[in-house]
């Protein structure tokens, strides 16, 4: 069995081949792990864990380690960056709970071993924080918490954290077809993540994020209490619904409002390229986007493809999502975009969930497809994100395609999300989610590759990070906003072994929070004062600085 000192050490220096711009940070940790001096062993999880939950008798079936045959597949099976696939920063152990006894067990024996708790429920985690950690550490996977229950006479529904969004929208379509819930378009996310961070989707501009609709929650705590809305009290409340995961504790079941969306909807996918006038069409949908009814998003996607002549070139797609019929949608689009020139060939008349599900499965409405926990398409990438508040010139996007033309990368993507509606009229401070008002659209950046090998990584890496610093001039600043579910180390990161400090923390803090960043510092002081749930970004308590 390997020392939990050298454990470490290995791990941090696993972690400095995955991020040249942590190394002064990490060199630093290397030589302050006296804290850590016993050795850690599963066998000693093990043991303790068979002390604390109800029923031992089938342990094997929830958890897993290194010398299982079966640890490989349950580790991966939710690993959605191959970039993290091959790492050896591996948990001794891996949790799959099957009732609250093993969540609290799992809390107290990590706890009593000294043990970092990462938390899993679809591991769409951009840095692969939910199944990584430099320290010794286990993986909570709720992949087994994942009941949904609708409540169609009053609108509301309880779902676990473990559920994907596509097995939400399953159990909701089953009841109905003009209920629905405003998450995101991507199926295999896990809602413990995706809405504790905000979550957005196609219906954002009428009804919010999907932690605005949030009512009620679930939580176990770092002492194993299990508290709801009524007695955690409304301040963990507003923290959970927006303020990033496994800061808090873990929540288990979240409390949704369901909103109404019309029988018919109508979707469209319009594409041109740089030949087709999409520099000016993008431009000029920046002085619109947020302006529109607010039963109309449209969201821009920008790519690299090869032109009809075998040329790399720039495609913009421009993806529209009304809820309402075609002829409507039509007098909408004359009136505020013409330059488009949207037609009634380009447009699909359906319902949401055959919209959602259309989105990811192209001719298949089948509402099964929502089920697979399987994504579509793994690969490596690295994102970022950014918020614009004034249109950027077309000599700026110009400056954008250029980069993406460079024939060293991949697969260069943006994804222009455009803001207004219902999201001017909640408060920045109503949740820790903070860009409101004054957005016009959220960017995230994105770059994806198949080679294999460090060089490949960092060659990527490298080129998004220039193409991240060439938008400085375009994007917020005082603080540069980012949004939390698009996780990014880069934008800094708290100490790895030890306290970190309120200016430190602050640095990433604000440009995910802006001033909500304080409250989230109070909170975690109040629920977590020991800082048990924690990684490299998670929220610290005042106790740490």
């Amino acid at each position: 069995m390997v020392p939990s000192r050298l454990y470490a050490k290995n791990q941090m220096i696993e972690m400095i081949s995955l991020s040249s711009s942590m190394l002064p940070l990490l060199f630093v940790l290397l030589f302050s792990l006296s804290w850590v001096t016993s050795a850690h062993t599963h066998e000693d999880f093990i043991e303790c864990f068979s002390l604390y939950v109800e029923d031992s008798t089938d342990i094997s079936k929830v958890i897993y380690t290194q010398n299982d045959s079966s640890y490989p597949s349950v580790l991966h099976l939710a690993i959605r960056n191959l970039r993290f696939n091959s790492t050896t920063l591996k948990p001794l152990v891996i949790v799959t709970p099957m009732n609250v006894s093993h969540i609290q067990a799992a809390i107290r024996c990590s706890q009593k071993n000294n043990l970092q708790i990462r938390i899993r429920s679809g591991g769409h985690d951009f840095e692969g924080l939910s199944y990584m950690s430099v320290l010794p550490f286990v993986i909570l996977d709720l992949i087994n918490f994942r009941s949904v229950t609708i409540d169609v006479t009053n609108k509301t529904g309880w779902v676990q954290a473990g559920a994907t969004v596509g097995e939400l929208y399953y159990h909701i379509a089953k009841k109905g077809r003009t209920l629905a819930f405003p998450a995101g378009i991507c199926p295999t996310m896990g809602v413990g993540g995706h809405l504790s961070g905000g979550g957005y989707g196609m219906l954002m501009r009428k009804y919010g994020l999907a932690a605005d609709n949030i009512i009620d929650a679930r939580l176990i705590d770092a002492k194993g209490r299990i508290v709801d809305r009524a007695s955690m009290g409304e301040d963990l409340f507003w923290a959970l619904r927006g303020g990033g995961g496994n800061s808090f504790g873990v929540v288990i079941a979240w409390k949704i409002k369901l909103v109404e969306v019309p029988p018919t909807l109508t979707v469209f996918n319009v594409l041109r390229t740089l030949e087709q006038n999409a520099t000016q069409l993008i431009h000029r949908w920046q002085y619109i986007a947020n302006k529109l009814h607010e039963d109309l998003m449209i969201t821009t996607y920008i790519r690299r493809v090869n032109s009809s002549r075998g040329n790399p070139t720039i495609q913009a797609t421009f993806a529209g999502f009304f809820l309402g019929g075609v002829d409507k949608l039509l007098q909408l689009m004359n009136e505020s975009f013409p330059e488009l020139g949207l037609a009634k060939d380009d447009c699909l008349e359906t319902s949401w969930i055959e919209a959602i599900i259309l989105n990811r499965f192209p001719g298949n409405s089948s509402l099964e497809l929502l089920l697979d926990r399987t994504p579509r398409s793994v690969t490596n990438f690295k994102a970022k994100s950014d918020y614009v508040k004034e249109p950027m010139p077309e000599i700026a996007l110009e400056g954008i395609f250029e980069r993406f033309l460079e024939e060293d990368i991949e697969t260069p993507r943006l994804l222009l999300v455009p803001y207004g509606g219902k999201m001017d009229q909640i408060s920045e401070s109503s949740s820790p989610f903070p860009h409101r008002a004054g957005n016009i659209y959220k960017i995230e950046h994105q770059v994806s590759w198949s080679e294999e090998g460090k060089e490949a990584s960092k060659r990527h890496i490298d080129w998004i990070r220039r193409l991240y610093s060439y938008m400085t001039p375009y994007v917020s600043k005082n603080p540069r906003e980012a949004y939390v579910n698009y996780r990014d180390l880069d934008i800094g990161m708290n100490n790895l072994a030890g306290n970190t400090s309120y200016k430190q923390a602050s640095i990433w803090g604000r440009k995910y929070f802006k001033n909500n960043f304080d409250k989230l510092v109070r909170v975690k002081t109040a629920v977590d004062p020991a800082n048990f749930f924690r990684n490299e970004q998670s929220i610290p308590p005042l106790s740490s600085w």
